[in-house]
């Protein structure tokens, strides 16, 4: 091999020799045949026959050779022609495949390059194949699609040998013109990076067949006049234009492009960051020495001056040897230890382990990297420490990221701000940066209860064998957090090794090990709970619920989802974790069973068995957050949360998987959570919409709690007894709200469930049950307020009367009022509660007799307000006037007084009003245009109460 030769010099202006042309392209292939050879020889045998071959089955199109598609897909490689060793690996394939004489056939394609990292120092095993095809600019659409089609079957068949191939097909025009296709891979950026592709493939190009780059033959220094001197050589017959295929020039390349290329790199280089930070830093590099020649000028100027060398012109060699400088001189060590640090891990080459090949020789890259890293001043240790990088734990990972996270966001910022300088030209809009951002966010960025990954594709697994679990308490330490270690033959070791992580309760602790990958099922396990209850069982059990819930690793977020808002995807509720909830009530004697079982409302003393909860979290980023809840209405609070982020997108409901530990009636638990988060969920956002207009009644604890939104914010109202339920349900509304009982709420009222489930929207609705001598009424109103009361039930036939009566008055009044009035309102419709079979059901009682007379008064009320909160009233018995002002606090007792008069001795019958005026100022605060039916039943009750109380007294 001959590396260094004399310079050739080429002047347009005292004439060029078709000698020193040919002279030239063969000095460049010199170079192209030493790389091919190298990205040959590091495949395996069944590979190498895939590179070798690869020309071979565009340039024929013979049924046995792979990718074969149909007799019409074109073919044919221009000035092709295959040597002895590709024909006999095509018939290694294919026993029945021989060549063809086409005659003077056109060719359909011009050219066939490999282009990246084959035949680098930087190339390793899990490195890919982009294969440049180009077809002549005059093919059909349909020949271009049945192109692609066979690419995609040879990426296939590659595939099948370990390969990772790509094809990318298009013309020479349409690369000039912009319009190509080549390396988009999913971020369309490709033609946002025009020039800074171009010079990576004239730096890294191999030549496997067809005509030769047109780019060779132009000096470094007349790039600037790159298409006069093309013109020049073609139109003088220096050369054979048909041999020789032309992308055009690597002008000055523009912040623009810069841009482009930095936000395609950096959103790559989150999951997979060496080749990136590598491509970044050069990128970066180029926008701040433009007046530096781009790479690909270097290469090619060493070229014309007669370095042939191998090793000298490797392109991440060069890559390497402008970032040192550059770094050098601005002093930036981090950085430049950064680059030596991606450059070795991308080469892949374990140097502390590298032997040698049968002849006693050093494999080149082995050679070639162990060249570089003499002059990198690394000591043994640290190479070896790279090269076992399969050994890192999680400290030397979470070392090494956070310089990682330093540079990627260094890289953002700098991209941000070009993006600010040149956004109006830029091919990359703000949406692009946008996501780059949120990318970034979701990858890197801390946040309140957010799981942190601390190994972005730095070291190929963080597992550990053992990991010990302990509580504070076990190593003296005050407090309820826990401590994680690695190897703990014996407990008491743990006073000797480093703590691997804190964490403030266990469940955040196994999550983060989970989620980082320390945590397998293979992992052995110690707990020490100090005086709690944990154990091995239930950290199993943990880690099979979060296999279940993510599984490990949790992918990156695909863009469709970056571009979108985030939202919850699904929550995970663990239960009691470390906590047994029975000798937790047992401290309270609440321990004994009952027919209750229901784990919200258990045993006779009604009591809740959950008692911690921790919500875990994998959002539509595919951000993992946990969420503990210790203290307080922990099941409330956590139904909160998960109900409000499902307000703000409520399209897709993100599934609640419950897991509780076994102890303490766990599985039972776990369904009744997972039942209650379901009911909810249906009730407040069927159909994809919502939040529906709902309160939701849940029982638990002895208590009630009232479940309405606000707009999209859910809000809770705590009730300590079923009376200031009740009286919470009767309280005025600004719009119709069903109410909605859980399915374990109120199970000794099933009667008051019926009523509740026949409401109906703008409709005065009276529910009655008749239980011995006492008739129970409820009345849900034209707005959903319910009011309800029990009392004497008399004459079946006329027992509704007087109710019936004051509500006919109401809506009559209300009818004269208004000119427009829903037609609901025109009557009162009767249910009678009863059971059939343990069923309870509303069933229809029209009320025909309501017109009839009753016994008695006319006894009506009309309020007064005081100015002092406080309403008053003017009764009226009959003709006869009892005000307010007249009687003052002994209203009540003169009115019923005047009754009792009236009556025959012996009679005893309660006082019923038949009608109730209430001004619109109940509240001093506002004026209520429409006051409800239950405010009024309210004031009549209170009224009859006090009136039925004073006159019993003389009776």
């Amino acid at each position: 091999m001959i590396a260094h030769a004399p310079p050739i010099v080429l002047d347009f202006e005292e004439g060029i020799d078709r000698k020193t042309l040919r002279r030239l392209r063969e000095r460049f292939l010199v170079v192209n045949r030493q790389r091919w050879e190298r990205a040959h020889s590091s495949l395996t045998y069944r590979q190498q026959g895939v590179l070798a071959i690869l020309p071979l089955v565009f340039h024929t199109n013979h049924p046995a050779l792979p990718g074969y598609l149909d007799a019409s897909c074109p073919y044919g490689l221009s000035h092709y022609r295959p040597d002895t060793a590709t024909v006999s690996a095509a018939r290694r394939l294919a026993r029945t495949f021989s060549l063809r004489d086409e005659g003077k056939r056109r060719a359909d394609l011009e050219a066939l390059f490999l282009m990246g990292s084959p035949g680098t120092v930087g190339h390793s095993v899990t490195s890919d194949l982009d294969v440049w095809l180009i077809h002549r600019d005059d093919l059909e659409k349909p020949g271009i699609r049945s192109l692609e089609r066979k690419a995609e079957k040879l990426t296939e068949w590659a595939a099948s040998f370990g390969i990772e191939l790509h094809v990318f097909v298009f013309s020479a025009a349409d690369w000039r013109d912009g319009r190509q296709h080549a390396e988009v891979k999913g971020e369309n950026c490709g033609s946002a990076q025009h020039y800074l592709l171009l010079d990576e493939f004239y730096r890294t190009g191999i030549h496997l067949g067809g005509c030769y780059p047109l780019w060779w033959l132009i000096p470094s220094e007349q790039e600037g006049r790159y298409q006069e001197c093309v013109n020049r050589l073609v139109d003088y017959r220096f050369i054979r234009a048909d041999e020789y295929i032309d992308f055009g020039a690597v002008p000055a390349i523009t912040a623009i492009e810069f841009l482009g290329a930095g936000v395609w790199q950096l959103y790559k280089g989150i999951e997979a960051p060496w080749k990136s930070i590598l491509k970044l830093l050069l990128v970066e590099c180029y926008a701040q020495t433009q007046e530096q020649p781009v790479l690909s000028r270097v290469f090619k100027q060493a070229v014309f001056s007669g370095v042939t060398d191998a090793d000298i012109l490797d392109p991440y060699v060069l890559l390497y040897q402008r970032l040192e400088q550059w770094l050098t001189e601005a002093e930036a060590k981090t950085r430049l230890d950064l680059v030596r640090r991606s450059l070795y891990i991308k080469a892949g080459l374990p140097l502390s382990r590298a032997g040698v090949t049968t002849g006693g020789k050093e494999p080149w890259r082995v050679r070639l990297l162990r060249s570089l890293v003499a002059g990198w001043d690394w000591q043994e240790k640290h190479i070896e420490a790279l090269d076992n990088r399969h050994l890192w734990r999680v400290e030397e990972v979470s070392s090494l990221r956070r310089m990682i996270v330093s540079e990627l966001t260094h890289s953002y910022r700098l991209l941000s701000k070009m993006a600010r300088d040149h956004g109006g030209q830029s091919a990359i809009n703000a949406n692009d940066i946008n996501l780059l951002g949120r990318k970034l966010y979701a990858a890197f960025q801390r946040k309140a209860g957010k799981v942190e990954q601390v190994n972005p594709g730095l070291a190929p697994s963080l597992a550990e064998e053992n990991l010990a679990f302990h509580h504070q308490s076990e190593q003296g330490e005050a407090g309820d957090g826990w401590l994680l270690y690695r190897d703990l033959e014996d407990p008491s070791d743990a006073f000797w090794q480093p703590v691997i992580r804190r964490a403030g309760n266990l469940a955040e602790l196994v999550v983060w090990c989970y989620c980082n990958g320390l945590l397998t099922r293979t992992t052995r396990l110690n707990v020490r709970s100090g005086q709690g209850v944990a154990s091995i069982s239930e950290l199993r059990e943990m880690l099979n619920a979060l296999v279940g819930f993510a599984p490990f690793p949790v992918e990156p977020a695909e863009r469709e989802a970056l571009a979108r808002g985030v939202r919850p995807l699904r929550n995970l509720l663990l239960i009691n974790v470390g906590v047994d909830p029975q000798p937790h009530l047992a401290e309270r004697g609440l321990h004994k069973l009952s027919a209750r079982h229901d784990s919200l409302g258990f045993s006779g003393g009604r009591e809740n068995l959950v008692v911690t909860i921790d919500q875990i979290t994998l959002n539509t980023w595919h951000e993992v957050s946990l969420q503990h809840y210790a203290s307080g209405d922990t099941l409330i609070q956590c139904l909160k949360n998960v109900l409000a982020s499902v307000a703000l997108d409520p399209r897709a409901i993100p599934g609640v998987a419950v897991h509780s530990h076994n102890r303490g009636h766990g599985s039972a638990i776990a369904r009744r959570v997972r039942e209650l988060f379901g009911d909810v969920l249906r009730q407040f956002f069927a159909g994809g919409t919502g939040p529906h207009p709902v309160r939701y009644v849940i029982e638990m604890d002895r208590r009630y709690f009232l479940l309405e939104f606000n707009g999209t914010e859910p809000g809770f109202l705590v009730l300590e007894s079923r009376a200031a339920l009740m009286e919470c349900l009767a309280q005025p509304r600004e719009e119709y709200l069903p109410i909605v009982f859980d399915r374990y709420a109120l199970l000794d009222d099933p009667a008051m469930l019926a009523a509740c489930r026949a409401s109906e929207p703008n409709s005065v609705q009276v529910f009655y049950r008749v239980r011995g001598e006492r008739l129970q009424i409820r009345v849900i109103d034209e707005r959903g307020s319910l009011f309800g009361w029990s009392q004497l039930a008399g004459r079946r036939r006329y027992m509704l009367t007087p109710l019936l009566r004051f509500l006919e008055n109401l809506i009559e009044r209300r009818t004269l009022r208004y000119s427009e009035m829903p037609v609901a309102y025109a009557g009162v419709r009767c249910y009678e509660l009863i059971a059939s079979d343990g069923f309870w059901r509303p069933e229809y009682r029209p009320q025909a007799e309501t017109g009839a007379a009753l016994p008695g008064l006319e006894v009506q009320a009309v309020g007064v307000q005081e100015g002092d909160d406080r309403v008053r009233f003017d009764l009226y018995c009959g003709e006869q006037e009892f005000t307010v002002l007249q009687y003052g606090d002994q209203l009540i007792p003169a009115v019923a007084h005047y009754i009792y008069s009236l009556r025959q001795s012996g009679d005893r019958y309660p006082v019923y009003l038949t009608d109730v005026h209430l001004p619109h100022d109940l509240d001093p605060r506002v004026y209520q245009q429409d006051i409800q039916t239950t405010q009024y039943l309210y004031y009549r009750s209170v009224l009859e109460t006090a009136l039925n109380r004073e006159l019993e007294a003389f009776q």
